[in-house]
């Protein structure tokens, strides 16, 4: 992780007491890594349906980390959560397209009415600021590249719907309630701690486990579809950015958090290759096979970062060569 503590701004946030919901997750535990080492008071909120106790497990000897066990489902617990709170970030979140496509329930009542109770919950104890997790999915079956924030299509998800819901709350919440929120459509986030295993496993950490298992990755398609493939470190700084940021028209605001870049999945696949054979030689000469387009899968997905750059001061440290570098280390290690 790179050293945020070289950010004078960020220094804003020492002593501040942050609520991080999903926590225990990929981003969440990234961005509680990071709130810890700034010297904010970090409040943990997870359920572990999809979070893991061990990426929480060398905070449990900081006095600035709380763990609260609990669904965002439960008003109550959300109300717990966020008393004494200076700022909200929410990661909490059933993601996956897949898995809202077999389970559009479960998804949404979690990401729709999970959602809304935090919300309900931060307005309540006046929570300063409200920053949350979005997603690129809500572009939907629009073709135009780049993505421009206010220019969206119709969604192809359930998934893709509960994270628009969620932009549509957050807007109501400022405009009903003054409520400051900031919505980060996040784009195909990757990075340690990131999950190789279960069913829903992200592209990047299951093509890892298959070449280090010298197994050939099955590309969805012929593999020229294409993603805005985004390091952690890009995505804890934009959420840094947000909690600390002092212009005001930079709040109430959606944000792409991206690199700006797009890459195909047989670019990815090379890259991955070139990466993991300087630890095993014979990975090199793994084949890949290709399979069917994956059900409400977008062609190609390409992120306008300028937004973020103007109202935010946003620059990006990590583009997909570098950001698989540091990934692959550490699968690795």
């Amino acid at each position: 992780m790179q050293d945020f503590k070289k950010n004078a701004q960020f220094k804003k946030l020492e002593e501040q007491k942050i609520l991080v919901t999903g926590g225990a997750g990929f981003i969440g535990s990234n961005l509680c890594e990071a709130l810890l080492a700034l010297g904010s008071k970090v409040i943990c909120l997870d359920n572990f349906a999809t979070g893991y106790r061990h990426n929480l497990e060398s905070f449990f000897d900081n006095p600035n980390f709380e763990l609260i066990e609990g669904d965002i489902r439960n008003l109550e617990t959300c109300q717990q959560a966020c008393k004494g709170v200076d700022f909200v970030l929410h990661e909490a979140a059933l993601g996956s397209v897949p898995r809202s496509i077999n389970d559009p329930i479960t998804s949404n009542e979690v990401n729709v009415s999970g959602f809304l109770n935090m919300l309900v919950a931060a307005r309540d104890n006046q929570v300063k600021r409200f920053i949350y997790a979005a997603s690129s999915s809500t572009y939907g079956d629009s073709e135009k590249l780049p993505k421009i924030e206010d220019e969206i299509g119709k969604p192809l998800s359930p998934y893709a719907i509960t994270k628009y819901v969620n932009e549509l709350y957050a807007d109501i919440f400022y405009k009903s309630y003054g409520l400051d929120t900031v919505g980060l459509r996040y784009f195909n986030v990757f990075g340690r701690r990131q999950d190789p295993n279960g069913t829903y496993a992200a592209v990047i950490p299951l093509f890892v486990k298959q070449l280090m298992n010298h197994e050939g990755p099955i590309i969805n398609g012929d593999g020229t579809f294409s993603r805005d493939f985004t390091y952690i470190d890009n995505v804890i700084q934009m959420n840094l950015l947000c909690l600390t940021t002092e212009n005001k028209e930079a709040l109430n605001q959606i944000y792409n958090t991206a690199v700006g870049d797009r890459t195909t999945l047989v670019s990815l696949i090379n890259f991955l290759k070139s990466s993991l054979s300087k630890f095993d030689q014979d990975i090199a000469k793994i084949e890949v096979t290709h399979g069917p387009n994956r059900n409400g899968d977008i062609p190609h997905s390409l992120a306008s970062i300028e937004k973020a750059k103007k109202l935010l001061n946003y620059n990006p440290t990590h583009n997909i060569e570098k950001g698989i570098q540091e990934a692959v280390e550490w699968y690795i290690n």
